[in-house]
């Protein structure tokens, strides 16, 4: 089983304020995505930044017979959303944008905007009767936290000065922060304590790299991270701890977008326990070719409006 992670950047059909101008640039982003799903040929891939449902059925029209789709309902301003396309019949579980009731409402602009839930909502599945594999119920849960990519009041993607950029930083950090408390609430629910025993998996577009602070909230228990001293001895956090297949992506490949130049792993894979023990390797990109030639992305996301294919690329794990 190939389980795998794809933002697929601005998928709309023409004719809107986000999409491609016209039907043929339109046609060629939709070839170019489905010339690396068909390479990649996933088992279930949880993809975002899905802008029109019915776009991502003229996707799937493009690939061979037999495929899948569950899309959130829960979209963001721009009406992005996430979403799965898969090879087994899923059954939605969750599909939630609340936050912990725990948590109060974060602030997200100078005006003291605040919210009480994610951007994009969060999708969880059941995958096929008896799993993939075929070794009992997959639940996957596919995700898309806020943006590290700065936009300003009255459409700006530039500050006015740099204590502007600062707060604007700040709301950001709050909000994903709160996202990633919320997705973790989800897991836990999907965990449901027996690690040992479930086979669950968070996928999707975190905006941040492994070791950044909202990331490290997705795992859950401290310790035992893959490549670590206690990576292969059992303990109780096992029950509920989540593990990033990053380190099992070969060094050279551990990017999925290049930002002003830099190359940053922000789409991630996590598995509980049962599956992580399973895992017998994970990359970027095509399998034996790593990331494509990524373009280097800047401030404006719009600049790359009508571009075929995607600014990031594919994070898989195989699962035996």
């Amino acid at each position: 089983m190939l389980l795998g992670t794809w933002n697929l950047e601005n998928l709309y059909r023409p004719g809107g304020p986000y999409g491609p101008e016209d039907e043929a640039a339109y046609e060629a982003k939709l070839a170019a995505l489905a010339a690396v799903i068909t390479e990649l040929d996933p088992t279930l891939l949880g993809v975002q930044e899905v802008g029109d449902p019915e776009a991502l059925k003229d996707l799937a029209g493009m690939l061979d017979d037999g495929w899948h789709l569950a899309l959130s309902e829960h979209a963001d301003s721009r009406g992005i959303r996430v979403g799965f396309l898969s090879r087994v019949p899923l059954t939605v579980v969750a599909d939630t944008a609340s936050f912990p009731a725990e948590l109060r409402p974060v602030q997200v602009d100078d005006a003291g905007t605040t919210v009480t839930g994610a951007g994009r909502g969060f999708l969880a599945v059941e995958a096929g009767e008896g799993g993939p594999t075929g070794s009992g119920s997959l639940r996957v849960a596919v995700c898309h936290l806020k943006s590290k990519l700065l936009s300003y009041p009255h459409g700006r993607f530039q500050p006015r000065d740099e204590g502007e950029r600062a707060r604007y930083g700040a709301y950001a950090l709050y909000r994903r922060a709160a996202e990633a408390a919320a997705l973790r609430a989800l897991a836990d629910e999907l965990l449901a304590g027996d690690g040992q025993g479930r086979d669950v998996a968070l996928v999707g577009d975190l905006n941040d790299e492994v070791q950044a602070a909202t990331t490290q909230i997705l795992l859950g228990p401290p310790g035992s991270e893959i490549g670590t001293p206690g990576g292969d001895r059992p303990d109780r956090g096992d029950a509920t701890r989540l593990w990033d297949v990053a380190p099992l992506i070969p060094p050279g490949q551990r990017y999925s977008r290049v930002n002003s130049g830099r190359r940053e792993l922000i789409d991630h894979v996590l598995l509980s326990h049962r599956l992580v023990h399973r895992a017998t390797a994970a990359g970027t990109g095509l399998p034996e070719e790593g990331p494509p030639g990524l373009p280097s992305i800047g401030p404006d996301p719009a600049a790359r409006r009508g571009v075929p294919g995607s600014d990031h690329a594919p994070v898989w794990v195989r699962i035996g």
